[in-house]
């Protein structure tokens, strides 16, 4: 969980306390938990969908300047291009950003994905490609 979190915030300490609040909600609902049928999926889908809130927030509370760029400077550094993912990830509808964070940032099949969020394969691979167009054409200056 440590490791999805960190991978959509990319923060330690985002990281950390993302998983203090996915902990503090377990603790407030143990039943849910012994409910669930895979406990390993809902942990690490507890995990992007929190770390989504948190970019979301972050972005709706950020006030930033927008500064002119010699013309001779170089392009974004990788730190940049980063933090414009996040930002645009956080404007992904929230199964959209779930989908993609799950397959990009975790490394899972759309087979997986499918089985995990309990949709058709199919659905994985347009949502994923939708998310894609939707994320290039955010980070169009970036890239």
């Amino acid at each position: 969980m440590l490791r999805t979190a960190y991978k959509v915030t990319g923060s330690a300490s985002d990281a950390e306390g993302v998983l203090q609040t996915i902990f503090l909600r377990l603790l407030r609902n143990p039943q849910m938990v012994a409910r669930l049928d895979n406990q390993e999926s809902y942990l690490r889908r507890a995990a992007v969908n929190a770390s989504l809130d948190l970019l979301r927030s972050r972005q709706e509370s950020r006030n930033v300047q927008l500064t002119d760029m010699p013309s001779g400077a170089a392009g974004p550094d990788a730190g940049e291009l980063k933090a414009a993912l996040r930002r645009a990830l956080a404007r992904l509808a929230p199964r959209s950003a779930e989908v993609f964070a799950l397959r990009f940032f975790d490394g899972l099949t759309n087979q997986q994905i499918a089985r995990m969020l309990g949709i058709s394969r199919v659905l994985v691979a347009v949502t994923v490609h939708r998310a894609r167009l939707q994320l290039r054409s955010d980070l169009r200056s970036y890239l």
